[in-house]
């Protein structure tokens, strides 16, 4: 495996510098976000799709740095029933042809959150009573998400993309194992995983256990970290609608590396990943709003270095039934 890392981690930075900050962490790969929750600081879509010598630039300043493109980001919602499900929608597929332009072969989504039947605004249901939330999910599902998925895995094969990365995460249609394998199940294996522990942290599952269900369906791996507040939790849940801004008041936040997870939790992570076969990017993700963006990726590089210089007999791993 190698580290590489998110350039919307360092979003106030311009593209040249953001390149030059990653091979100066010793970083080995970079993964760009093109639109849609990002405002895409290091890139222009449009510019590098209607643009062949944009694109060789771009390329050719990446590899100047020693660096690849491990994946194109396109998270968002583009089954928003609204307008702004079009537009994001217009943005996966032009994530798509760009990433078959510059022969990127990941890239990173979301799985997109329909509403119910006439609605405005997404529903995320997440229980199965009362019997009305049965019927939105056969809607959602049966009439938006698969339909939209099944032609997105074409247009994605038309630009030769093999792996749609999914990332699980709350508001989202995909957000744990079983709705992960069912859209795969109808869809097929173009559509694996974009791991990112953070979130099934926060929702409460343990993301050493779903690496050893999900194998190789692990694609691309973001890694990011949260911390949770026993006390805070304990009262309010991990169900958490408190502002980020407000960080004490929350169940849970997004930290750097080994500020929610111990330096061991991530040692048994990479080990994991190993055993079921994956050996590639560690894309660094930085939210943590109380280090600077600099700092907090610097102190993750320095974790993950340790980590993957690790021995086996470092780990031990938990009891994961």
């Amino acid at each position: 495996m190698h580290i590489g890392m998110v350039t919307d981690s360092l979003a106030q930075l311009s593209t040249d510098e953001v390149l030059h900050t990653a091979a100066e962490l010793g970083l080995k790969s970079v993964e760009f976000c093109c639109g849609n929750w990002s405002a895409a600081p290091h890139l222009n879509l449009q510019q590098l799709l209607s643009n062949t010598k944009a694109r060789e630039d771009f390329h050719a300043r990446v590899r100047d740095h020693g660096l690849t493109i491990s994946a194109l980001n396109a998270s968002g919602n583009p089954l928003h029933p609204g307008k702004s499900g079009a537009e994001h929608h217009a943005c996966v597929e032009g994530t798509l042809e760009l990433a078959g332009k510059l022969g990127v072969e990941r890239v990173v989504m979301m799985s997109g959150l329909p509403g119910g039947p006439g609605d405005q605004w997404p529903n995320w249901i997440t229980v199965a009573w009362p019997p009305f939330c049965a019927q939105i999910l056969d809607y959602q599902w049966n009439d938006v998400a698969i339909p939209w998925w099944k032609q997105t895995v074409r247009t994605a094969n038309q630009h030769g993309i093999e792996k749609l990365c999914i990332e699980f995460h709350g508001g989202q249609l995909v957000y744990n194992l079983p709705t992960f394998w069912r859209l795969r199940e109808a869809v097929g294996e173009t559509v694996g995983v974009n791991f990112d522990p953070s979130h099934l942290l926060w929702m409460g599952a343990d993301p050493l256990a779903c690496i050893d269900e999900l194998g190789d369906a692990i694609y691309h791996v973001h890694a990011k970290d949260t911390s949770i507040n026993p006390r805070r939790a304990a009262l309010n849940s991990r169900l958490e609608s408190q502002q980020r801004a407000h960080p004490r008041e929350r169940s849970w936040n997004y930290v750097t590396l080994g500020y929610g997870q111990d330096e061991r939790w991530w040692k048994q992570f990479c080990y994991q990943l190993r055993l079921v076969g994956y050996d590639d990017v560690l894309s660094i993700e930085h939210e943590d709003a109380q280090l600077s963006r600099l700092e907090g990726i610097r102190k993750s590089v320095d974790l993950l270095q340790r980590t993957l210089a690790a021995e086996p007999s470092d780990y031990q791993l938990p009891d994961i039934g």
